[in-house]
């Protein structure tokens, strides 16, 4: 199967299943949906004040300061142009 080359996963599954949400949440981008960033994290401030810093910079992601993994920003998920499905910390399509 086809990969994507954004993300590296498998982005082509069966019709009945690859329906690509395209509709940008009706929230700011730099707001997270409480699902994929809990608010009651202990460092929700920072990441969301990191990914604000990314996001003022137009740069497309940023590192988790735990786990120092890469997390994208909200703008860059949008400028794909649908989800991927991938359970993305800021993803803009999640409403």
């Amino acid at each position: 199967m086809p990969k994507n080359p954004f993300t590296g996963i498998v982005d082509y599954m069966p019709s009945e299943i690859n329906q690509k949400i395209t509709a940008l949440a009706d929230r700011e981008l730099s707001s997270p949906h409480v699902l994929r960033l809990d608010p009651n994290r202990p460092d929700y401030a920072i990441v969301l004040a990191i990914h604000l810093a990314a996001l003022e910079a137009n740069e497309g992601g940023y590192r988790d300061p735990n786990s120092g993994a890469f997390v994208f920003t909200a703008a860059a998920l949008a400028d794909r142009g649908y989800c991927c499905m991938s359970g993305c910390r800021h993803c803009p399509y999640l409403g």
